[in-house]
């Protein structure tokens, strides 16, 4: 059996990278989640005086992107992965609703997709590695030899993503995450650079009406499936 890469890309709050994640551990496999380094940029782009307000200043987030270092860690205790900005672990600050707002139009920066998919690429020539996004089937890995592609309704990721952070952020409603979804899948579908598109060779998985478990039986199927076929 060979090892294999597993690309997973998809919609906003589709739970790419909570089904890339147990794959990765049940397979063994090294996992990357690419929409954290997008939101690292996005954190490092506020911290740093590059938004006046919701507008980002392009020219002086790109002079300051050679000082960007991204990277991972593993912390054995709670048997999860984090990641670094700047040696800084940024983790918890990265999942917050107002850089959610912004990270779409930091994502779309050719410039900045430039450097993290060189970054995603490195990480990957080892290969062992399950990878999600929204341009690694199409851009980061052509030649994965397992392609996902993620989706559900609109309303049902909304739903996911509210629950997922009310308790964080009381003050959230409903209504501002699902205008949030709709805006990124907005942006992300229509970017000039890496689109978000389902590549011909891609598997879709629509979970609107999936359960977790269901899913990951599903994908991890399909995984074993393509490794003991190459």
């Amino acid at each position: 059996m060979k090892d294999i890469t597993i690309a997973i890309d998809g919609h906003s709050s589709t739970g790419k990278s909570t089904v890339a994640k147990q794959l990765a551990k049940q397979l063994n496999y090294t996992y990357v989640d690419t929409g954290a380094m997008y939101r690292a940029v996005t954190y490092f782009a506020m911290q740093n005086n590059c938004f006046n307000g919701a507008q980002l200043q392009t020219e002086a987030l790109l002079k300051q992107l050679d000082e960007i270092s991204i990277s991972f860690d593993f912390n054995q205790e709670t048997q999860k992965s984090y990641i670094l900005l700047n040696g800084k672990n940024v983790e918890d600050s990265i999942r917050s609703m107002s850089v959610s707002n912004k990270v779409s139009t930091v994502a779309k920066i050719p410039q900045v997709r430039s450097k993290l998919v060189e970054i995603q690429q490195k990480m990957g020539k080892k290969g062992r590695i399950v990878m999600d996004g929204r341009d690694i089937g199409s851009v980061v890995f052509p030649d994965a030899e397992l392609k996902l592609f993620m989706t559900a309704s609109v309303e049902a990721r909304a739903q996911r993503r509210f629950n997922e952070i009310k308790s964080k952020n009381p003050q959230v409603t409903y209504q501002d995450v699902l205008n949030n979804v709709i805006e990124r899948d907005q942006i992300d579908s229509t970017r000039s650079v890496s689109p978000l598109i389902k590549t011909e060779d891609a598997i879709l998985i629509d979970n609107t009406n999936l359960t977790p478990e269901a899913q990951f039986t599903q994908i991890l199927q399909l995984a074993q499936q393509r490794i003991k076929a190459h």
